[in-house]
This record gives structure tokens, sequence and C-alpha cells, in this order.
């Protein structure tokens, strides 16, 4: 079968937190990916309370050396996505392009 994917994926498990709103009440989950790409990622969660297209803000955290390097702490991508794929392990998201790397100090 011929690879489809159009970005290399990643098998990197950060530290992830997702973040929904349901009838206008705020669901926030800590969570893991499995893998990440540039423009998504699968993570896991069990059983997911939520249905395809369902949209979130998705913060994954990195401990890069370089970024720590550069920064003096750990790194925290911030994005938003979408629900495109769901799976009894979890949901593939992905990223609408609006990305950005937050510093964590103290971290």
């Amino acid at each position: 079968m011929r690879e489809r994917r159009q970005y290399e994926r990643f098998p990197l498990t950060l530290p992830t937190r997702i973040e929904t709103t349901v009838s206008n009440k705020k669901q926030v989950f800590e969570v893991e990916t499995r893998d990440v790409s540039a423009i998504g990622a699968f993570i896991y969660i069990s059983d997911p309370p939520f249905s395809e297209s369902t949209c979130f803000k998705v913060y994954l955290t990195v401990p890069s050396g370089r970024i720590k390097a550069l920064t003096g702490a750990r790194g925290l991508i911030e994005c938003e996505g979408n629900i495109v794929r769901y799976t009894p392990t979890g949901v593939g998201i992905r990223f609408n392009g609006k990305c950005q790397i937050i510093s964590l100090k103290g971290s």
C-alpha cells in the first residue's frame, strides 16, 4: 500500500491538554499523543465523549533540549484543530494552521 500522507509522522508521546466546548460547557482532558506531524496528531483518549469535526485547542508540551537551551524553559505548542478520525483508542486531530510556540517558564 502506497503512503498517501503528505507530511511525515513522528512517533512522539507528548503530554497534551485538549480543550473543547460542548453544550456551552468547557471540557479539558489531559492526554498523550501517539504520533505527531506538521498538520496534526493522534491523541490517546479512551471512549472519547465527542464526535467527528469537534473543534479543539491543543497544547503539546515539548521537552526539547534545544527549546530549553534557547528559552530556558520547555516549549508548549498551542494549536487549534478538528477531529478527522475517530477510533476506540483515540482521535486524529488536524491542525488548522493557527499554531504558536509558547515558553513554559520555570520548567
